[in-house]
């Protein structure tokens, strides 16, 4: 993950590439190399060099690596999940409140054009479907994949739906790696709205859905190709002959158009210019609340698969109305 973010900054003409960190300091030195900086085998060789760093590294070593920045004043782009706890996560943002830094967890999703389109779209959803499918990647071993891809598809339902959940339904499976391979969940909102959400890399083809049925509309967003159609209900026609009145039900789809770029990109500039206010100092963007929430019922999700609880009742550990992120 970490290469798609040297390639990104690499390319923004307003950000100097100052360094590529990695414990493996022949890989670092070649990746450097490549893109004309600096090569680190200790992130904190960083500090005082950096106003801003990406983190992509595994999941267990994120709290101690993004908190070493953070206590040093310098922004971070932490790659999902945050950390393995909530407690961390709670931590780094305690920090970050504390030195002033902005701590940014690497929902790209968010930045997706198509996703940016559907929030002015999607008003009161009835149904919410999302599937993230694809082949398994041996470079995700320790992760389940509640955390290595549904934690985007949690995130990007969380910020649609305006309602608590009230009940969370989870089951998995294990087939390629030593962990979940395989989910799906049903939530269902106060507000009345279920969603199911699905995600697999065991399935040999790529698909990244999300489609929501309103009570005037059922729409349909792909995010790899970053586009959305909504399907909605037309006049009905009549036709009357000797025997009987027949009527067909027709429906016509809209395209919206979406602007389309590479959301890493626009994530990363999201970031990099509220570092810049920050710095003059304008208020800087914090979030925890969005985050956490994400990170703990990923976190309820993986406990249920892994205790066989198939249903519970919404968690009172769950943050939500209390702000307690």
């Amino acid at each position: 993950m970490g290469q798609y973010h040297i390639l990104v900054y690499a390319e923004l003409w307003d950000i100097e590439l100052a360094g590529v960190v990695d414990v493996d300091r022949d890989r670092a030195t070649r990746v450097a190399a490549h893109y004309d900086t600096r090569a680190f085998a200790d992130h904190r060789d960083l500090i005082g060099r950096v106003d801003l760093v990406s983190v992509a590294v595994p999941t267990e070593q994120h709290f101690q690596v993004a908190s070493d920045f953070l206590e040093a004043g310098v922004s971070v782009l932490l790659e999902k999940p945050i950390t393995p706890t909530l407690e961390e996560a709670r931590e780094l943002f305690a920090i970050a409140r504390r030195t002033g830094a902005i701590l940014h967890v690497g929902h790209v999703e968010r930045f997706n054009g198509a996703v940016q389109e559907l929030k002015k779209i999607v008003e009161a959803p009835l149904l919410v479907e999302s599937r993230r499918l694809g082949p398994f990647e041996p470079r995700v071993q320790k992760d389940t994949v509640v955390m290595d891809l549904m934690i985007h598809d949690l995130d990007i339902v969380l910020g649609l739906v305006d309602s608590p959940p009230r009940r969370l339904t989870a089951m998995g499976a294990t087939v390629h790696s030593g962990s979940v391979d395989v989910a799906t969940v049903q939530i269902a909102f106060e507000s009345g709205t279920l969603a199911i959400i699905t995600a697999s890399r065991a399935t040999e083809e790529k698909i990244r859905t999300l489609a929501v049925t309103q009570p005037d509309a059922y729409v349909v967003l792909d995010y790899s190709e970053q586009d959305i159609r909504i399907h909605r209900r037309a006049a009905q026609e009549y036709t009357l002959n000797r025997e009987s009145i027949r009527y067909r039900r027709a429906s016509f789809v809209e395209h919206v158009q979406v602007h389309k770029d590479n959301p890493l990109k626009l994530e990363i500039l999201h970031l990099a210019r509220a570092v810049k206010r920050a710095r003059a100092g304008q208020p800087g963007v914090l979030a925890p609340e969005e985050d956490v929430r994400s990170l703990a019922i990923a976190l309820e999700i993986e406990r249920m698969i892994r205790d066989g609880r198939g249903e519970v009742v919404y968690p009172s550990t769950l943050p939500w109305s209390d702000h307690s992120a």
